[in-house]
C-alpha cells in the first residue's frame, strides 16, 4: 500500500469533509473542477487555503447625480428602456434613472431575450457595478450584480476578490469557496492557551472565516491577526513535521566512523590548492560528526564555486577507510556524470573502487554495478535516484550525499536513509538559502557553510545591457572567441511552458549557427542523456566554442576554459538562478565576464534584481535579497524545489513565528515525543491539515 493510501486511511474523520474532492462543493462539476484544481488543489481544504488579495466595497449607495466617476455604487434605479444596437460592433444598453438623473447600462455581446427579462421596462431592480462617465453621461459597463429590490441590503456588502485563473469567473470561484466555507469543522484547538491569548487571535475555524470575510485593506495583509494566526498553524505544522523526522531519525542510533585517515592524506596530496579554512572547519564538523554514535544529519552549503565536492568525498572516505560504502545522488545526469569525472581524478592511485549509475546504465553494465555494490566490490557510488531506486541494496552503505538537496525534499532523505544500517547522511545545496528558508526545508539538520572561494578565482564582471544591443552583443562575443574564448548563451525561461524554453533555445542556436558554423552547440531538457554529454564534451574540449542552452547548465557545470556568460531576458530569472549561472564562469585563471540582457522597460524588482547582480557575488547576501523581493514561493527558480510550499504563511513578514513555532515544536517533542498527550493529540489533527505526511508515518502507534 502507498503511503498517500495508508495516509488516507489513517486521517481523523473531523477532516473527512476537508479533503473531499472540489466536485463536492456546490456548482463545481468535472469542468469546473479542472480550473479550480489548478488554481487551488484537489481538495476542499485547498479552496479554503486559497484567501483573497483584494475586497470590492458595496455599501455605497449615492443618487446617480452625485455618483463619482469610477465609484463602485448599489443603487436602486427605475428601468426606462432597452437600446439594441444597429450592428453587433455596439453595445447594447438599458436606460434606468433615479429621480436625480439617467443611467444607461452597457452590455457587449449581449443576449436580447435575457436582458429584457433581468431587466423589465418599467420596473426597479437594485444594481451594483463601476460608475463611469462619457460625454456628460453616467454608464455602468456590465454591471456586476442586477437583483430585485428586496435584495438591496444584501449587495450591500464588502466582497472578497480572489485571484483567479483563465476559464474560471468570479462568481464561480466565490459561490464555490462559500461552498467549502460551510464544511469547515470546529476543531479542537492545538496552540498553546496562553501563547493564542497572547496574540489575541481566534480559534482556528474563526481565523479561517475571518481571511474570507475581509472588512478592511488591513484584513488582507499578512499582518492582520487571521492571516497571522493561519500563518503561524502551517508554520508549526511545518517545524513539528521536521522535528519529528529529525527525532526518529536520531533515534535510530548511528555507528562512530573515524577512518585511519590514509586514503584522505593521498587524496589531498593529489589536490592542486590547499583547502580554505571553512572547507577545513567543515571537515572538522563533519568528522566529529560521523566519529560520535549519533547519526549524522547535516546540511552542507557553499556558495558557487566553494568546493563542495571535496568536502563530500574527504567525508566519504573516512566511511570507506572503515570498510562500509559511500554514495553520492545528483538531481541530473549531467551533474552526476561531472561529479564522477572530478572525482575519478582525485582517486587516481589510491585504489577506491567508483562507479556510476543513472537511468542510462542498462543490461548487463547496470547488473554488474547492481551486483558489485550489493557484495561490497563498490566502494563509492555515483549517480541520480537511480541509486535508491528498488532492487539497487548496498552491502554496508555507510555515508550518504545528496547534492543539489533543493531539488529533492524530505521524503527522499528518508528514503536514502533506510537504504544502510542508519548511514551517515550530508546534504549540500550550491544555491546559498537564506536563514529562514533553511529552519523551513531543513529543520531536521544541522547546519555547515562554506562562506570563501578557492584561491585564484577572479571576480567576474557583471554588466546589463538593453536587448535591443544584440547585435554588438553578437559582434563581441565573435572577436572574443576568435581570441580562444569559450561562451554559453543562455536562453530565456519561458513561464508558459518548456516546449517555448526549448523552441527559444533552437532559435537563437539557429541564429549563431550562421554566424559561428558547426561550432555552436546546443543544450536542453528535452535533449537525450548521451546528446547532452556530447555537446558538452564538445564544449569542454574546445570542439564548440558557443554553448547555447536553457537552465539546464545552471548546476554544476564545470568548464574552466569558458569565460563570457550571456543571459538573455535575464528579468525573467530569480536572483538565485542569475547567480547560479553567472557561477559557471569565473573558474579558471582568466578574467570572466556576465552579460545581462534585459526587456525594456524594466520593472522595479527586475531593476533591483539586476543593481544586486552589479554589486555583489556574495550567494548569501543574494539569497536574502531574492527572499526580500520574491518571497519563498519562489524563491529557487526551481519546480521541483524541496523548500516547502506555504499557502499562509509569508515568510518575509512572519520570520518571527517561524522562530516561535520551532521553539514551540521542540517543546512540545521533548515533553511528548509520541504525541499523546490532549495537546499531542490536537497536533496530530494539524499534521493531517496541512498533509504533513512524512512525519506522519512516524506516529503510527495511535
Amino acid at each position: 500500500m502507498t503511503l498517500s493510501a495508508t495516509f488516507e486511511q489513517m486521517r481523523p474523520e473531523p477532516l473527512f469533509p476537508l479533503f473531499a474532492p472540489v466536485t463536492s462543493l456546490k456548482g463545481v462539476g468535472p469542468r469546473i473542477a479542472k480550473f479550480i484544481e489548478r488554481l487551488a488543489g484537489p481538495h476542499v481544504i485547498d479552496v479554503l487555503w486559497h484567501l483573497p488579495n483584494g475586497m470590492i466595497d458595496r455599501r455605497h449607495s449615492p443618487s446617480i447625480a452625485n455618483a463619482p466617476d469610477g465609484a463602485i455604487i448599489t443603487i436602486v434605479v427605475t428601468v426606462d428602456q432597452h437600446h439594441p444596437p444597429r450592428n453587433k460592433r455596439q453595445p447594447y444598453k438599458v436606460t434606468c434613472s433615479d429621480g436625480t438623473g439617467s443611467l444607461s447600462l452597457v452590455f457587449f455581446h449581449a443576449r436580447p431575450d435575457y436582458l429584457l427579462r433581468i431587466l423589465p421596462e418599467g420596473e426597479k431592480r437594485a444594481i451594483s457595478g463601476r460608475v463611469e462617465h462619457f460625454g456628460g453621461e453616467a454608464q455602468m459597463p456590465h454591471p456586476d450584480h442586477i437583483e430585485s429590490v428586496e435584495k438591496l441590503e444584501s449587495l450591500k456588502t464588502i466582497e472578497p476578490v480572489y485571484p483567479l485563473t483563465a476559464g474560471l469567473a468570479p462568481k464561480v470561484l466565490r459561490k464555490a469557496i462559500d461552498s467549502a466555507i460551510e464544511t469547515v469543522p470546529t476543531l479542537n484547538d492545538w496552540l498553546d492557551p496562553a501563547y493564542r491569548e497572547k496574540n489575541g487571535w481566534s480559534n482556528w475555524r474563526d481565523a479561517l472565516l475571518s481571511a474570507h470575510r475581509p472588512s478592511s485593506p488591513t484584513d488582507l495583509t499578512p499582518l492582520s491577526p487571521a492571516r497571522m494566526r493561519l500563518a503561524y498553524d502551517e508554520l508549526l505544522a511545518n517545524q513539528l513535521a521536521l522535528a519529528l523526522v529529525r527525532h526518529n531519525m536520531r533515534r535510530l542510533s548511528g555507528r562512530p566512523q573515524a577512518g585511519n585517515g590514509k586514503i584522505r592524506n593521498m587524496v589531498r596530496q593529489n589536490l592542486p590548492f590547499s583547502l580554505t579554512a571553512s572547507q577545513e572547519t567543515s571537515l572538522t564538523e563533519i568528522e566529529a560528526d560521523m566519529a560520535s554514535g549519533d547519526r549524522m544529519l547535516r546540511l552542507l552549503q557553499g556558495d558557487v564555486g566553494s568546493g563542495k565536492t571535496v568536502v563530500a568525498l574527504l567525508s566519504m572516505l573516512v566511511a570507506v577507510e572503515d570498510g562500509a560504502q559511500a554514495a553520492l545522488m545528483a538531481p541530473t545526469e549531467i551533474l552526476a556524470r561531472q561529479h564522477f569525472a572530478s572525482i575519478e581524478t582525485l582517486l587516481q592511485g589510491t585504489g577506491v573502487r567508483l562507479a556510476i549509475l543513472t537511468g542510462r546504465e542498462k543490461g548487463k553494465a547496470r547488473q554488474a554495478i547492481i551486483d558489485g555494490l550489493h557484495e561490497g566490490e563498490i566502494d563509492i557510488a555515483i549517480g541520480t535516484h537511480a541509486l535508491f531506486q528498488e532492487g539497487v541494496a548496498f552491502r554496508d552503505l555507510g555515508m550518504a550525499v545528496v547534492d543539489e538537496q533543493h531539488r529533492f525534499g524530505v521524503h527522499q532523505r528518508i528514503t536514502l536513509a533506510a537504504k544502510g544500517k542508519a548511514p551517515d547522511v550530508l546534504v549540500m545545496t550550491a544555491t546559498p538559502i537564506p536563514r529562514t528558508l533553511v529552519l523551513t526545508a531543513y529543520g531536521d539538520l544541522d547546519v555547515s557553510r562554506l562562506t570563501e572561494k578557492p584561491a585564484g578565482r577572479q571576480p567576474i564582471d557583471t554588466r546589463a545591457l538593453p536587448l535591443d544591443r544584440i547585435a554588438e552583443v553578437i559582434g563581441g562575443i565573435k572577436r572574443a572567441a576568435q581570441d580562444g574564448a569559450r561562451i554559453y548563451w543562455v536562453c530565456p525561461l519561458v513561464e508558459e511552458s518548456e516546449t517555448l524554453d526549448v523552441a527559444a533555445v533552437e532559435d537563437r542556436h539557429r541564429q549563431l549557427a550562421e554566424i559561428f558554423g558547426d561550432r555552436v552547440g546546443l543544450v536542453h531538457g528535452r535533449m537525450k542523456g548521451p546528446e547532452k554529454d556530447a555537446a558538452m564534451e564538445a564544449f569542454a574540449t574546445g570542439k564548440t566554442v558557443v554553448l547555447v542552452a536553457t537552465t539546464v547548465i545552471e548546476v554544476g557545470v564545470d568548464v574552466p576554459e569558458a569565460t563570457i556568460m550571456v543571459i538573455e531576458h535575464a528579468e525573467r530569472f530569480g536572483l538565485a538562478q542569475l547567480h547560479q549561472l553567472r557561477g559557471r564562469v569565473g573558474r579558471g585563471a582568466e578574467r570572466s565576464s556576465c552579460l545581462l540582457l534585459y526587456a525594456s522597460p524594466l520593472g522595479e524588482t527586475a531593476k533591483s534584481r539586476i543593481s544586486i547582480m552589479r554589486e555583489t557575488d556574495d550567494g548569501f547576501r543574494i539569497a536574502e535579497e531574492d527572499l526580500r523581493l520574491r518571497g519563498a514561493g519562489e524563491l529557487l527558480g526551481t519546480r521541483q524545489s524541496g523548500i516547502p510550499e506555504f499557502r499562509m504563511a509569508d515568510l518575509a513578514h512572519h520570520q518571527d513565528l517561524l522562530a516561535t513555532a520551532r521553539d514551540d515544536a521542540a517543546l512540545v517533542l521533548s515533553r511528548d515525543p509520541d504525541l499523546q498527550t490532549a495537546r499531542g493529540k490536537t497536533l496530530r489533527l494539524l499534521l493531517y491539515l496541512f498533509e504533513r505526511d512524512a512525519a506522519i508515518r512516524f506516529l503510527r502507534s495511535g
